[in-house]
């Protein structure tokens, strides 16, 4: 099988709660994703996307996935995209770093393998586990009141895991930490995620002000010693996120024993191949992850769905479904949350199906369609 064209579609997703807000004055209220579509000589199709959070949270942005993608393009025609490892080496081999820029055309691949075998992507990965995953609801950065009255209204959309938007002041970020921990009920999880926004002395004060209520730390600091420092003076569990992004850091978060759990983003890595190999890695040392994504709509959100449900339960310790987050639909078939939880198609490859009028014209053509 041969790759014979690629597209590449700009569809925007505007939220549903009007803006979502993280550290640092960091505000979203539409985000921009890239479609991206591979035909191939045997008839079959594949789709993958890409959509960062925005140009100020990791080394990525919108109008950067799509130029890298026209830059791959062409070089990619004739390749086979069922060859996934072949595939992620030649386009390391053509553009070095910008792992971002290679995930929606790894993603397209997989939907490809899976439909030219007949199996959900999710088989591919190592098989399906249970019968649905347990997501988390991302708490938009507001006051302590708010961000506490939204972990009620979550709950009762099926939600147990809550993820706090703190990273601001300390002060009040302590406020938001202890009032929404007041909002708890037996078997809920609270995440307090920093998203790199205090410097270290600030976390320290954080971690210690919080030390006997339930919750864990997420990325409190932007550099990895930082975030060690601050691990080593409390005894919250931690979750590293901005600085897992590959598989080296993960060997080296182990080794110093820097983290309990890290967060697993598709895109960050370079794609779901790249993605397994840290989720199989992570299988081997016994650290829990969080799969996900920087952002996304209904193509992102089954990769992650099919990425999560092939993890084992025992240390799948979160998923996210963003496509419950945004107004407009670009697939059909994508999972869809079900009392806070979500489950990945039994169809062939990603199991979905773009709504070409909500994409519109593409950005760009390379090779036959």
């Amino acid at each position: 099988m041969k790759i014979t064209g690629i597209k590449a579609y700009r569809v925007e997703l505007p939220l549903h709660e009007g803006s979502y807000k993280w550290s640092g004055g960091n505000a979203v209220d539409v985000f921009d994703s890239t479609v991206v579509a591979i035909t191939t000589d045997a008839g079959l199709s594949g789709y993958g996307e890409i959509c960062p959070l925005g140009p100020a949270y990791l080394p990525a942005y919108a109008a950067g996935a799509r130029t890298g993608i026209a830059e791959l393009a062409p070089s990619l025609l004739g390749e086979d995209p069922t060859t996934l490892a072949n595939l992620n080496r030649r386009m390391d081999q053509l553009l070095r770093g910008h792992p971002y820029v290679k995930s929606a055309i790894d993603m397209a691949c997989w939907d490809i393998l899976g439909q030219a075998t007949g199996q959900p992507v999710a088989t591919l990965l190592g098989g399906r586990c249970g019968d649905d995953i347990a997501l988390y609801r991302a708490i938009s950065q507001d006051s302590p009141a708010n961000m506490a009255a939204k972990v009620a209204t979550y709950r009762a959309e099926g939600y147990t895991k809550f993820q706090l938007k703190v990273g601001g002041d300390p002060d009040t970020d302590i406020e938001r930490i202890r009032a929404a921990a007041k909002m708890l009920q037996s078997g809920d999880t609270l995440i307090a995620d920093a998203n790199t926004g205090w410097t270290q002395h600030q976390a320290m004060r954080v971690a210690d002000a919080v030390r006997n209520v339930d919750v864990y730390i997420e990325q409190p600091c932007m550099r990895y010693e930082e975030c060690l420092a601050v691990r080593q003076h409390t005894d919250r569990p931690m979750v590293l996120d901005e600085v897992i992004d590959d598989i080296m850091m993960v060997l080296r978060g182990h080794r110093d024993q820097a983290m309990d759990v890290i967060n697993l983003k598709i895109s960050k890595v370079g794609g779901l191949t790249k993605a397994r190999q840290i989720r199989d890695l992570c299988l081997s040392l016994g650290i829990a992850m969080t799969i996900e994504d920087s952002w996304g709509g209904d193509i992102v959100t089954a990769a992650i769905a099919h990425l999560a449900h092939s993890t084992p339960p025992e240390l799948l310790f979160s998923s996210t479904d963003f496509n419950s987050y945004v107004t407009v639909s670009i697939a059909e078939g994508a999972p869809q949350r079900v009392n806070g939880r979500m489950a990945a198609s039994t169809a062939p490859g990603l199991g979905v199906q773009p709504r070409l009028e909500v994409l519109g014209n593409p950005v760009f053509t390379v090779g036959k369609h």
